[in-house]
């Protein structure tokens, strides 16, 4: 028991010297993180846990964060995926097979550009909605993500012309169209557009589970 009597042995073991190596752990915690948490959505599916929406929603956002977080990541070290999930022995057979899919299970890859649409109208819908929940309220800051997902929606040819959602989104665009970069919606726009955001991202959902 002479251990006890060595103080040393309970000092916090530090992972970084300086600033530099925190990030650099903090950005490789960062992507441990997404991926399991990619693992354990696609267990879940399989499981029945999620519905189909949600799971393709929560996927397409998960695999928008991974990119982000690999990109702060790679490097010498990790020139690949498969280099840092085999250092940090990461049991995750599903998440990789996601992410050299890029694009949840539920959406087939069989219609050209169609796959890369609906992942990028659902990752568009989410990060408006989450900037507007945070309080980002700036035509500047709302106007780029709205116009993309005005596009994306034009472009994809499953999407009818009558579509609720395509014309909620353009009646927004033509709102923040009449306003200047530093101009802010008021909180019943903020409110409104939420709600508008909301339903035609779940009527989006409902038409690719049918489609």
């Amino acid at each position: 028991m002479q251990e006890t009597n060595r103080p040393e042995l309970y000092e916090e073991v530090k992972l970084y010297r300086n600033a530099r190596e925190r990030e650099k752990h903090n950005n490789m915690a960062d992507l441990y993180a997404v991926v399991s948490t990619l693992q354990n959505l696609e267990k879940a599916y399989i499981r029945d846990c999620v519905t189909p929406q949600e799971y393709t929603a929560a996927c397409s956002k998960l695999l928008v964060q991974y990119k982000v977080a690999f990109k702060q990541v790679q490097g010498d070290d990790y020139p690949t995926i498969d280099s840092f999930v085999k250092k940090f022995r990461l049991d995750c057979p599903a998440a990789l097979e996601r992410i050299k899919e890029d694009r949840p299970i539920t959406i087939k890859d069989d219609k050209g550009n169609t796959s890369k649409c609906i992942a990028d109208i659902v990752s568009l819908f989410i990060t408006l909605m989450d900037k507007l929940r945070l309080e980002i309220k700036a035509m500047d800051d709302l106007h780029p993500e709205l116009r993309d997902l005005c596009d994306t929606m034009s472009r994809l040819s499953i999407l009818p012309e009558d579509f609720e959602g395509k014309q909620k989104v353009q009646s927004w665009l033509n709102v923040l169209n009449e306003m200047q970069a530093s101009d802010e919606l008021t909180e019943t726009q903020v409110r409104q557009l939420i709600f508008d955001l909301e339903s035609s991202y779940n009527a989006f959902n409902k038409l690719l589970h049918h489609t």
